[in-house]
């Protein structure tokens, strides 16, 4: 049951779709688009990694631009203004179809919501209002609190401290299994969002529960 229960999203992947940025501009990226979008994100979560494994912490909308800059260039360029259109769109990526809803019933048991991700805070903020999701979270979490990027433990507890409870207590929900596999060693029940029926990784810290989108948290 939702009731007095705390569920903490990752946020990009998960709530909100990163891909949605470049398929908006998929006509002047040209037939590319979905590899330009691919080594983004990719390149992206391997900036955030390189740095947790230095001990250094950087802007994730930096990171996000350089990493755009990065696909870019792996994939031959794009036309004149479309960088900054790309950007620009990650302001306001489209949220997943079932989510608003599925926060909303949620909110409406009775349970406790936040997010937790590796975005800046003001991009959080932003990517909510954007999704007319204000309103259904007790808290939006940057890692920047941490000074560092997840997997580190030290993000992960930000939301016990938030909340003043034992991991085990909150339910964190990611689509990414590097993020889920994380939370799981920090202690915390975990809702993998396999969105597209990916293999399984990190077998010694499995989810508690996959699912092919939000739909099948328990309302």
């Amino acid at each position: 049951m939702a009731e007095n229960r705390i569920y903490v999203f990752d946020a990009y992947g998960t709530l909100f779709d990163v891909h949605s940025a470049a398929s908006r501009h998929a006509a002047a990226i040209g037939p590319g688009w979905e590899r330009l979008s691919e080594i983004w994100r990719n390149k992206q979560l391997e900036y955030t990694w390189t740095h947790v494994g230095m001990g250094r912490h950087r802007s994730f909308r930096q990171l996000t631009s350089e990493s755009l800059d990065f696909a870019i260039s792996a994939t031959g360029g794009v036309p004149q203004g479309v960088r900054d259109k790309l950007l620009n769109a990650y302001a306001d990526l489209s949220a997943y179809p079932e989510a608003k809803d599925v926060l909303a019933r949620l909110k409406e048991g009775g349970a406790r919501l936040a997010i937790l991700s590796n975005g800046d805070l003001d991009m959080l903020d932003d990517a909510v209002a954007a999704a007319s999701l204000a309103g259904l979270f007790d808290a939006v979490m940057s890692v920047a609190a941490a000074g560092t990027f997840k997997p580190s433990m030290a993000v992960y507890a930000l939301a016990t401290r938030h909340f003043n409870v034992a991991p085990s207590a909150i339910t964190f929900v990611s689509s990414n299994r590097w993020d889920i596999a994380g939370a799981k060693a920090f202690g915390f029940c975990t809702m993998w969002v396999n969105r597209r029926g990916a293999p399984d990784e990190y077998p010694e810290l499995p989810p508690d529960v996959t699912a092919p989108d939000l739909k099948s948290l328990p309302i």
